[in-house]
């Protein structure tokens, strides 16, 4: 079978540098287009150019439909209003649409939903194995445990990220209220500051650090008297949420249209 051809989007990005770089890579996959917004000084450049590298043929877009057009898959990394267009155009064009942006809202949830009534979709707030891993042990332990075990779920990111909780910190905690069998937003807690009072029982607490080129780093803390359970994922190099990406890339294709997520695609 022919390798799928592949569109990056947000390619001057550092996702989307590190997923072209890994596409260049795969034997799986073929990189056809990169995809930018309109007037970015990229647009109508050789990427491997505009990346700092020797030319690799393939050259920079703002059309996306077009680009689309010519692929099998798309992954995204970019910002909820571009994504949202792209899930759309994506749909038209019937290629797999692997969406790895966070900061998604029920209005963005709901347009994509729609758009995986025609195309398969593939979304998650984290990529690599081993956070989705962790999803399923926070859910199992919360599971496990009652109301008598607090739960904080505790991230840290680079400066950079512009939304906070993370992604992967709902993830988690989401994990948790199904572990318990009730709703995260009925029990989540963001972030504390000035005089809160005690504790509410059941709550699921958040809180977020931003500093210097942190990749990710989630901390899950199960706390009661006199003992804690802490689950912890570190990521040392975003290559691994790329590499899951286009693992997803290459698993969606064929599948019928509809959402899945990360959980589908590692069969956990």
């Amino acid at each position: 079978m022919d390798q799928p051809g592949l569109v990056v989007t947000g390619a001057s990005g550092r996702m989307g540098q590190t997923l072209i770089r890994l596409a260049q890579a795969s034997d799986k996959l073929r990189l056809v287009a990169c995809v930018e917004r309109s007037g970015h000084p990229w647009i109508g450049r050789d990427v491997g150019e505009a990346m700092g590298g020797a030319p690799i043929g393939v050259t920079v877009t703002d059309d996306a439909l077009e680009a689309f057009s010519r692929a099998q898959a798309v992954v995204d990394f970019t910002a909820p209003a571009a994504t949202v267009e792209f899930a759309a155009l994506a749909a038209q064009a019937r290629a797999v649409h692997v969406i790895g942006t966070t900061g998604l809202e029920a209005q963005h949830l709901t347009k994509i939903e729609a758009a995986a009534r025609h195309a398969t979709i593939i979304r998650a707030g984290n990529m690599s194995l081993g956070v989705n891993l962790l999803v399923r042990l926070t859910q199992k332990v919360a599971a496990a445990l009652d109301a008598d075990w607090d739960i904080e779920i505790v991230e840290a990111h680079h400066r950079m990220k512009v939304d906070a909780p993370s992604g992967t910190a709902l993830m988690l905690g989401a994990a948790a209220a199904e572990g318990r069998g009730i709703s995260l937003d009925d029990a989540r807690v963001s972030g504390r500051d000035g005089i809160t009072g005690a504790r509410q029982k059941g709550s699921i607490g958040f809180s977020a650090i931003r500093g210097g080129d942190i990749v990710g780093e989630h901390d899950v803390i199960f706390a009661t008297e006199g003992e804690r359970i802490v689950l912890r994922h570190l990521a040392t190099d975003r290559a691994i949420f790329a590499r899951g990406a286009l693992k997803a890339a290459v698993w969606g294709q064929g599948k019928k249209p509809g959402q899945y997520d990360m959980m589908d695609v590692l069969g956990i």
